[in-house]
């Protein structure tokens, strides 16, 4: 009894923390803007099976991206027996789901496997991190902290790992020196039992208790660190894919409101409608993030920083200062600086600061190509254009700000009706002197 209300107190307490973070959160996209309408649930069941669950944009790094692979399968069938944890501590039971029978031992036997296989695909991880140098992993955004972060993530995971096999040795070599029947089917941990056979009851049973409360803590700890981690992704990921943005990469969006401007000036009857008069001007393009649509927002969340957008950018590669992981990681930075200031003082709060130019540059913005090749490598099918252009249409609509070469571009458009500096009337001159033999 004893055992179970300490449980419910650090249940409760991790639940406490984790939907008060979540409300935080919940909170931070109501400032945000709407972004396309969710529909076509078929296809995006079908998107997150196979690059959520499948894994497929992993595989284009196929050694490292197998050894990832595995580490989210990993969870996905760890995580069982952690709801079983949950089940147990609550109610004071035994491995509660044992009645599953066969199906409850081949889930048990992949879950003892993958611990093995996450704890070895953790340390190839870890190793990478601090004695390899992987050029996809440096960058001004990723600072000290950053890297600290990652690291103290992954130590979780592989300490979660060598629990859970801890726990299930010391289950095993107590259920055999007691001659009590075990549940549940243990290949890796059993072979682990058979190095260390040489304790009595007792101390088995230490060890199957510590480790049974060491990995359900770690679990409830890395629950509410997982927010404020790179790591959130874990959580985040599989609904950002499930999320993503079905058009063609290469396709941008109209924005609403210029349509909307565009049609009231086609029609007289409408173009002086109370509601259109009373209604408050928009913002054209992004400025700040309370411009930015809730899709920004969850990618930004989701974004898992290992730097696949970075690597293939041909800007960045070209030595420009743009980096798509650092706009990403930006509009996050920005939201946690400005997102309880507004939630405190209403969504017009002004502190001043905003993400263009105190965070991201023009430079940046005017680097990008639109070659989407970043939104095409994302693993979690982030799309990194959409706010480079929204940010970009700021600048020209709002504040007329452009490179030079663009400026002439728009001026030879509004003037000639192309982007060419020469009138229509001119524009086949250089085609008179040509002979044309038509048969």
């Amino acid at each position: 009894m004893t055992k179970q209300i300490i449980f419910a107190i650090s249940f409760l307490a991790t639940l406490g923390v984790f939907f008060y973070t979540i409300n935080r959160i919940v909170r931070f996209f109501r400032l945000t803007r709407p972004a396309f309408p969710v529909k076509d649930f078929r296809k995006r069941i079908t998107v997150m099976l196979s690059v959520a669950f499948g894994q497929t944009k992993i595989f284009r790094k196929p050694v490292i991206g197998f050894f990832h692979a595995l580490v989210f399968w990993g969870f996905c069938v760890i995580i069982f027996g952690s709801l079983e944890m949950v089940i147990d501590g609550l109610t004071g039971t035994d491995r509660v789901l044992k009645s599953l029978g066969s199906v409850y031992n081949i889930i048990i036997a992949s879950g003892d496997i993958f611990a093995l296989l996450v704890a070895i695909s953790i340390i190839i991880f870890l190793s990478r991190r601090l004695f390899f140098h992987i050029k996809r992993f440096e960058g001004i955004e990723m600072k000290k902290t950053t890297h600290i972060d990652a690291n103290i993530a992954l130590s979780i995971i592989l300490l979660l790992m060598v629990s859970l096999l801890s726990m299930n040795t010391g289950y095993i070599e107590y259920k055999t020196i007691t001659r009590e029947s075990s549940v549940g089917l243990f290949p890796v941990s059993s072979v682990i039992a058979g190095f260390i056979n040489n304790g009595q009851a007792a101390s088995y049973r230490a060890m199957y208790e510590a480790s049974w409360w060491t990995h359900i803590l770690l679990i409830f700890l890395f629950a509410n660190l997982l927010p404020y981690s790179k790591h959130f992704h874990v959580f985040m990921s599989i609904p950002n894919v499930f999320l993503s943005r079905l058009d063609p990469l290469g396709k941008l969006t109209n924005m609403d409101n210029i349509t909307r401007e565009v049609r009231l000036m086609l029609d007289p009857n409408t173009a002086f409608a109370t509601s259109a008069s009373d209604a408050p001007p928009e913002r054209f393009g992004v400025k700040d993030v309370e411009d930015a649509s809730w899709k920004n927002y969850f990618d930004s969340l989701a974004c898992t920083q290992c730097g696949r957008c970075t690597a293939v950018c041909p800007a960045n590669i070209t030595g420009k200062k743009l980096s798509p992981r650092k706009v990403i990681m930006d509009l996050r930075t920005r939201m946690n600086e400005k997102g309880p200031l507004m939630v405190k003082n209403g969504r017009d709060f002004n502190d001043n600061r905003s993400l263009l130019r105190d965070f991201i540059s023009e430079e940046e913005l005017w680097a990008c190509t639109t070659c989407n090749a970043c939104a095409k490598e994302c693993p979690i099918n982030i799309n990194h254009p959409t706010l480079i252009v929204d940010m970009r249409r700021y600048l020209v609509m709002e504040e007329a700000s452009a490179p030079g070469e663009i400026k002439a571009l728009f001026n030879n458009i509004e003037n000639n009706g192309a982007p060419w500096q020469y009138s229509a009337e001119d524009r086949m001159n250089w085609s008179k002197d040509l002979e044309l033999n038509i048969n």
